[in-house]
């Protein structure tokens, strides 16, 4: 934390709003979104206050930023303006014990809430059973379940109670339940707020829209609802749809005349799942539909969930009371695996196909694929179909053969947002503080927008993820970096050649890192 100025010093006062705030508002919002926030900083008649990441800074400025306002006006007389700073707490390796004492973060408070109103809540892992893996088979019919590293987030621990069959429903994959999804700091907040909407759908979280990249998980989770949702009552009425049948369904009901079957089929449920909402840009008819079924639901406290591969804000095309009903509920991103939830997904992968594969192999594909879990799957099932093909075990010379051109590809090598604005500074003789940093100046922004025009083509990042990295800037900073880099390659010849030298210096880094 940086030291405050003593003449302009508001902490009293924001120490004072947080007890008001929390009269004003449910216990349950309290939790959620203000335990993580603390006084930071002050300047004249400016309060910045500490966040942890930009998403946690958009949903408070989003849901609460005129009440924290107005609140501070009537403590202090002053029309202070309310600044938000992302303060990203890196765990220290020495020590596992200080580790546990420093990551009391927002995704350990997503889990005390979803145990909100239970004895005990039997998907979450205490932090003292980390680093194990616990069978649960017996009990359940389920397979193992693996606990990722003592640092991380608290894993799923155990299948749906009571239940020792999983009832297949006809529109989910019967594999998607919580026990299979390995948790991590990357998708902790989203895990843990699907199983709080399974256990009590139409309540607090409604609609509650998933978003990420290609492979992270949004389907695993949105049908892990489903699934928990029907097998713990079998009489619920469960929908799930993708996008595109949703479209095509209301197109042929149209053709046929049978717009009233249609309604019936998806307003007449009590949980609706709506799969890559992101097909919906452009289908205006189809967005009317779905506006309408919307308020239809939500009015009869009936759970909602979609998913995206982006921020709804980052829809183009989409209706403004459209959108405005999906950021309604609550919004939670899934981000790309680090390193030890990668290395606990193959682990799991390898003991459920009993592949006969190394730790060493595992930890040469986690460490070279940092895309996502599609991309971690598909190199373990080629090496998988070698060994039998072949009847050969699996080294790490023979790992590193038949996964080359994986590795080479730049999405999929080990090149960081750190090492592209390393090289990016380098080049244009900064630091790469000064592209994370608050200046706007023309020597200074230009090179930002390059290094985050890279990064958005060369890597997996999302344009949140972007921001983030470069001083916890909007994702809509990024889009306008990338628009204006794209703009300028058009109407200056000599800025692609420029551009594509960066990028083999970048890869450079990335090979030697």
């Amino acid at each position: 934390m940086s030291e405050d100025s003593p003449k302009w010093d508001y902490s009293i006062f924001w120490q004072e709003a947080l007890n008001h705030l929390r009269t004003q508002i449910s216990e349950q919002e309290y939790v959620m979104w203000f335990r993580n926030i603390h006084y930071y900083n002050s300047q004249e008649n400016e309060l910045i206050l500490g966040v942890p990441s930009s998403f946690y800074r958009d949903q408070v400025k989003q849901r609460y930023l005129k009440l924290i306002h107005d609140t501070l006006f009537d403590l202090s007389g002053m029309s202070l303006k309310i600044e938000f700073e992302i303060v990203k707490i890196d765990p220290p390796k020495s020590s596992k014990q200080d580790t546990h004492s420093e990551m009391e973060s927002f995704s350990d408070q997503q889990t005390k809430i979803a145990a909100e109103n239970t004895e005990k809540n039997p998907y979450v892992l205490t932090k003292d059973t980390s680093n194990k893996i616990i069978n649960t088979s017996e009990a359940s019919g389920f397979e193992d379940v693996i606990i990722n590293n003592s640092h991380l987030s608290p894993t799923i621990e155990k299948p749906i109670s009571a239940i020792h069959t999983i009832q297949k429903h006809r529109d989910l994959n019967i594999y998607y339940t919580f026990n299979h999804f390995i948790v991590g700091e990357n998708n902790s907040f989203a895990a843990n707020a699907s199983i709080a909407i399974a256990k009590n759908p139409g309540t607090a979280y409604n609609p509650c829209l998933i978003y990420g990249g290609v492979g992270l998980g949004k389907t695993h989770l949105i049908q892990s609802i489903g699934n928990y949702v029907f097998n713990e009552n079998e009489k619920s009425r469960v929908v799930y749809v993708t996008s595109e049948t949703f479209i095509n369904e209301f197109i042929q009901s149209i053709q046929q005349g049978k717009n009233h079957q249609f309604k019936n089929r998806y307003r007449n449920v009590d949980v609706l799942l709506i799969d890559d909402i992101h097909f919906l840009q452009g289908k205006n008819q189809t967005q009317e539909e779905l506006f309408h079924t919307f308020n239809a639901l939500y009015e009869s406290n009936k759970q909602m969930v979609f998913t995206c591969d982006r921020p709804v804000s980052e829809l183009k095309h989409l209706t403004d009371r459209l959108r405005s009903r999906f950021e309604r509920g609550l919004n939670v991103d899934l981000q790309p695996p680090n390193y030890e939830t990668r290395f606990a997904i193959l682990k799991k992968k390898v003991e459920d196909k009993r592949a006969p594969v190394d730790d060493q192999v595992i930890e040469l594909i986690s460490k070279n694929i940092t895309t996502n879990v599609r991309d971690l799957e598909s190199a373990l099932t080629k090496l998988i179909a070698y060994s039998d093909i072949l009847n050969k075990k699996i080294t790490v010379d023979i790992a590193q053969e038949q996964l080359k051109d994986v590795f080479s590809n730049p999405k999929q090598s080990n090149i960081t947002i750190e090492i592209i604005q390393r090289a990016v500074a380098e080049y244009f003789n900064l630091s790469p503080f000064d592209l994370r940093g608050k200046k706007r100046t023309k020597a200074i922004a230009f090179p930002r927008q390059v290094a985050m025009y890279i990064t958005r083509n060369i890597t997996e990042y999302s344009t949140t993820e972007v921001g983030l990295e470069f001083g916890g800037r909007d994702h809509t900073t990024v889009m306008h970096a990338c628009q204006r880099i794209e703009s300028k390659i058009k109407m200056d010849p000599y800025l692609e050649p420029t551009i594509q030298r960066l990028i083999r210096r970048i890869k450079e880094y990335g090979t030697k890192s």
